[in-house]
């Protein structure tokens, strides 16, 4: 292995660890997604057995591991290589759009979950103190709010 200014030389290929450290994928999921077919079969070291990706491998996985960073399916991953292989950027723009729709919906999601737990600590402090009119303003705020969470 070859080392400059204690990095890893951009050529020398990786161990599975090194490669789970620096992309934040473990190395079961390094594992799975070589099994499924998302990334190419790995070399091998030939003395010891273990994985070696490849530079190539290793950009390809750090792009996965954004891709999954945003929640996005093993299947739209999957196109999304596929897509890239062919540069057919009008699939790769609806892809990316279509994540990023199903991202903002999840946010929205997130914004209700938020303000139903904000309404429902509001409505838990006025019953400490005491303060009825405090929490029957919480309860007739949380009440609309419980439909949304569903």
């Amino acid at each position: 292995m070859t080392y400059r200014s204690g990095a890893v030389d951009d050529a020398t290929p990786l161990t599975i660890q090194q490669v789970s450290r620096r992309t934040g994928l473990s190395e079961p999921t390094l594992r799975y997604y070589e099994k499924i077919g998302l990334i190419g079969t790995v070399g091998r070291d030939e003395s010891s057995g273990h994985r070696r990706y490849s530079p190539a491998a290793v950009e390809t996985i750090e792009a996965l591991s954004c891709l999954r960073s945003t929640g996005m399916s093993v299947r739209d991953m999957r196109a999304y290589l596929a897509h890239l292989d062919t540069g057919d950027a009008p699939r790769l723009r609806e892809l990316f759009q279509d994540n990023a729709e199903r991202v903002a919906e999840e946010i929205e999601r997130m914004r209700i979950r938020l303000r139903y737990l904000q309404l429902k600590a509001d409505l838990w402090a006025a019953r400490e103190r005491g303060d009825t009119a405090a929490e029957q303003r919480a309860v007739a705020e949380v009440t609309p709010v419980i439909a949304d969470l569903r």
